[in-house]
């Protein structure tokens, strides 16, 4: 098998001469450091010169299931235009493909990315499908370098191939020649610069017959629920959307909602398990979330219904029920009114240790910097993996 270190070797590589850095600037700077291509066609009142469409191919070879599998790992960067057909964007991906099969232009291709929406594909790409994927102590924080990437077990290469995508602004992907930032920037304009990303990958690689699915994270679900409508709208038939962590459903959360408490509370009750801050902790843990899930759709959901009108022992019996689900203390949920957002339960939980809870993962915790604090201070989630991901991702710049 092929060293797996080289894998994202190429990232940087393909797209340097695009992005290149501008020198420092000192009081002989413009003697020293030459204007930009971009400087110089300001100054001319021209828009600066298009950045040419470019790709780097590797091939390599892993075992999925047993099974011996050979592809090409390809990251490059596509031009799209903008509604008078000048190219406004430089689109960074990075593509997987199974080699050796009969007909490619009939094999699966799923697009993915992730949500923000400024993110870039990071996560998803090192994350989850592609062929390798980054060691990490989850839930445990991971400590400092170094990193390893392995084989990953859990890829999709053997279904589909992968084309993990930069949104504009993020990763590598750039505005071009008259195009802004400005330009892709709201629902209607991502939407617009990922659907003509996705159609000239689709036609510059004879992709049209082939099965398409759009993978969205987080943001991404709401950004696949237009991209897929924008796409078919002007013919290009999808097989599938995945929506990991969708919000589709921004209205439950408008002020005066409350399917927010009620639907959080079976998580809350997993992860207050999780930690042993369950009084009389039941052995059968997936009974005791059954009976939760009940309460929450039932008497909970209920007696927030009832708001102010809600009679003092019913909401001290609802405010004990609670406290024995989520190992808060019945003050603290009768101070909140009956209503515990996400960020105050990752706060007050294990308040009393010092600790805060991770917001993507619970299982993630990590030093309280305020204890008297209304909220976390920061997502131990988050920065419990950031430094492997980063440092792997910066592998890829020359000398490093």
């Amino acid at each position: 098998m092929k060293r797996y270190d080289r894998l994202f070797a190429f990232l940087a590589l393909a797209v340097l001469p695009a992005f290149a850095a501008p020198g420092l600037r000192g009081q002989n700077a413009e003697s020293e450091n030459p204007p930009t291509a971009a400087q110089a066609a300001a100054k001319e009142d021209k828009p600066p010169a298009i950045p040419p469409e470019q790709a780097s191919v590797t091939h390599h070879e892993m075992t999925l299931d047993g099974r011996p599998l050979r592809y090409a790992a390809t990251a490059g960067t596509l031009l799209i235009d903008d509604n008078a057909g000048k190219h406004n964007g430089s689109v960074f991906y990075v593509a997987y493909t199974l080699e050796g099969i009969t007909d490619a232009r009939t094999r699966p291709v799923t697009f993915l990315y992730n949500g923000g929406p400024g993110s870039a594909s990071l996560w998803m790409h090192m994350g989850s499908f592609a062929p390798v994927r980054i060691v990490t102590a989850s839930p445990a924080a991971t400590g400092p370098a170094p990193y390893q990437l392995v084989p990953n077990e859990s890829s999709l290469l053997d279904k589909t191939d992968l084309v993990f995508i930069d949104a504009m602004g993020t990763g590598f992907s750039r505005p071009v020649g008259k195009g802004t930032q400005k330009d892709f920037s709201g629902t209607d304009q991502d939407v617009r610069g990922f659907a003509r990303f996705i159609t000239r990958y689709i036609t510059l690689n004879q992709r049209w017959n082939s099965p398409k699915y759009l993978y969205g994270e987080s943001y991404g679900t709401t950004r696949s629920a237009a991209l897929v409508d924008a796409l078919e709208s002007d013919g290009m038939a999808f097989n599938g959307v995945i929506l990991m962590s969708t919000i589709l459903n921004y209205f439950l959360r408008s002020p005066g909602m409350d399917n927010e408490f009620t639907g959080y509370l079976p998580s809350y009750a997993a992860i207050a398990y999780h930690f042993d801050k369950i009084p009389n902790k039941p052995a059968d843990e997936k009974a005791f979330l059954q009976e939760v899930r009940a309460f929450a759709r039932g008497p909970y959901s209920e007696a927030l219904a009832q708001g102010h009108n809600l009679p003092d022992a019913k909401r001290d019996a609802i405010a004990a029920k609670l406290s024995a689900y989520t190992g808060l203390s019945v003050q603290y949920i009768k101070e909140a009114n009956l209503r515990i957002s996400a960020p105050r339960f990752r706060k007050e939980l294990m308040r009393g240790e010092g600790l805060i809870l991770g917001r993507y993962d619970a299982r993630f915790f990590g030093t309280d910097l305020d204890s008297a604090g209304e909220g976390p201070g920061y997502d131990p989630s988050s920065t419990g993996i950031t430094g492997a991901y980063v440092s792997l991702l910066m592998t890829t710049w020359p000398g490093n």
